[in-house]
């Protein structure tokens, strides 16, 4: 597969980042380098879990004897996942989340590198046994997932600096050049949406443009080939903090963002409990906690709540 490689890692050996920018730690962030992650901030360990015996007793038969699970997860996008500095291993919360699972289950987390939008298909071909990838839970991608709610993330807006064309919010991107993740939330489920908001003001629809990871998107951005970008609050908010050409104009809306596995592994009767017990956990409570974003966490692992 392209763009994919695989790290092997202790599962009780992490380090604990955000999932959002918020003012007190705007000025550390500032400081932190060009935006690629490679000097993005790594707080103190988390510590880890106990082993969940009840939920690692529900695994499946492949994984007991493998003690492997093995986690497809985003290219890197600093905070949610990043690269550490001088190195190809990965930190972040999706990883270190997945971590946590891992640490439930009594199993080690290997993690494997992708694009957010070869992950589904990699999990139907059994590739992956589980995605933390900041993915929401759709009707659509339940048909072939299951997920359970670990999180939940906002969405920002994004211009150049001075916003050069007027948006304000995301009533205001009718007939822009607007950059999206390829396969993200806000590009299948909110672009419909605005469009025919748009359709009602007898303006064009929004210009879409779809890229990889938003880095490629921000730099169309700076470019002047993009309007605007859309995507997820933690890496846009980041992302303005290390880029002095940008800024985000509006953050909006809360969607839970769900670990994902396939239907016909059966993994989802061990994953359901074991990520109920990793938003209980210290770990959990730390990470949200050392950057101020307690509101960003959930207290019932709903499971296929799709939204």
């Amino acid at each position: 597969m392209n763009n994919l490689f695989t790290i092997k890692r202790p599962s009780r050996l992490r380090a604990v980042v955000a999932t959002a920018v918020v003012p007190p730690l705007l000025a550390l962030l500032a400081a932190c380098g060009s935006g690629t992650g490679d000097n993005a901030p790594v707080p103190a360990s988390a510590p880890a879990m106990a082993v969940d015996s009840k939920a690692a007793g529900l695994l499946p038969d492949s994984i007991k004897s493998s003690k492997v699970l093995r986690v497809a997860i985003p290219t890197n996008e600093p905070p949610t996942q990043y690269y550490k500095e001088g190195t190809k291993e990965m930190t972040g919360i999706n990883p270190d989340i997945a971590r946590l699972i891992g640490d439930a289950l009594g199993v080690e987390v290997q993690i494997e590198v992708a694009n957010f939008d070869s992950i589904i298909p990699g999990l139907a071909a059994g590739r992956y046994d589980m995605t933390v990838s900041s993915m929401t839970p759709t009707a659509e991608r339940m048909k072939v997932l299951n997920f359970v709610d670990y999180l939940s993330i906002g969405n920002s807006i994004a211009v150049a600096k001075g916003n050069p064309v007027g948006v304000k919010d995301e009533h205001g991107l009718c007939g822009k050049r607007v950059g999206f993740l390829t396969a993200s939330y806000q590009l299948t489920t909110h672009v419909p949406e605005y469009n025919k908001e748009c359709t009602g003001k007898g303006e064009k629809d929004i210009a879409t443009y779809q890229y990889q990871d938003t880095r490629q998107a921000i730099s169309a951005l700076t470019s002047g080939r993009l309007d605007a970008v859309l995507a997820d609050s933690p890496i846009m908010g980041y992302a303005a903090t290390q880029n002095p050409q940008i800024e985000v104009v509006a953050n909006y809306g809360v969607d839970p963002v769900g670990v994902g596995v396939p239907k016909s592994s059966g993994l989802i009767d061990a994953v359901g409990p074991a990520v109920a017990a990793a938003i209980k956990s210290e770990g959990y409570a730390k990470v949200l906690s050392t950057y101020g974003i307690e509101s960003a966490a959930i207290t019932d692992a709903r499971v296929n709540f799709a939204q």
